[in-house]
C-alpha cells in the first residue's frame, strides 16, 4: 500500500476511534503533504508527491519535534515535551525502521565504493546515493560528519 494511502487509512481509523491527539497528528501529516504538492505544482497543475518525498516530509517533522522536545525539557515544560513525543510516535509509524550505527557505517562504505569516491569533493555524490537508498532510515545531518571522517 502506498504511504499516502496508509496515512489516510490511519486518519479514518483515528476518526472512528475518536483518538483526538492521533487524529490531529495525522491531519498535520496530510497538511504537510498537501503543502508539498502545492509548492511543487507545475504549469499544467499536476503534481504527485511520491513515497520518497513523503518520507522526507515525515523525517523533517520528526526532527522538528525532537528539537521541540529538547527545548521544552530545558524550559521545564514536561507536559509539552510528552505531547511532542506522542506526535513523534505517530509519525514514526509511517517511517521505515531506522538503521543502527553498524548498518549506517556499512551503508556509507557501500555508497563510497559505488560512487568511487576518493576525496571530500565526492561528498555530494555519496550523500545523494545514501538519500536515494535510505530515505527515512537515517538522520542525514548526523551522517554527514561520518562520511567526512571516512573520506578524510
Amino acid at each position: 500500500m502506498e504511504l499516502r494511502e496508509r496515512v489516510n487509512q490511519a486518519l479514518k481509523q483515528a476518526m472512528k476511534d475518536k483518538a483526538t491527539r492521533r487524529l490531529a497528528t495525522l491531519r498535520l501529516i496530510n497538511a504537510a503533504i498537501k503543502d508539498q504538492e502545492i509548492a511543487g505544482r507545475s504549469a499544467d497543475g499536476v503534481t504527485a508527491v511520491g513515497d520518497t518525498e513523503i518520507l522526507a516530509i515525515l523525517a523533517k517533522m520528526t526532527k522538528q519535534r525532537n528539537e521541540s522536545v529538547r527545548a521544552y525539557e530545558e524550559g521545564g515544560r514536561l507536559d509539552l515535551a510528552e505531547r511532542e513525543r506522542e506526535e513523534i510516535a505517530v509519525i514514526e509509524e509511517f517511517l521505515p525502521r531506522q538503521l543502527d550505527d553498524a548498518e549506517i557505517l556499512n551503508a556509507i562504505d557501500k555508497a563510497i565504493a559505488d560512487v568511487g569516491a576518493t576525496s571530500i569533493r565526492d561528498m555530494g555524490k555519496i550523500m545523494g546515493k545514501l538519500k536515494e537508498r535510505h530515505a527515512g532510515q537515517m538522520d542525514f545531518g548526523a551522517v554527514g560528519p561520518q562520511v567526512k571522517a571516512r573520506l578524510g
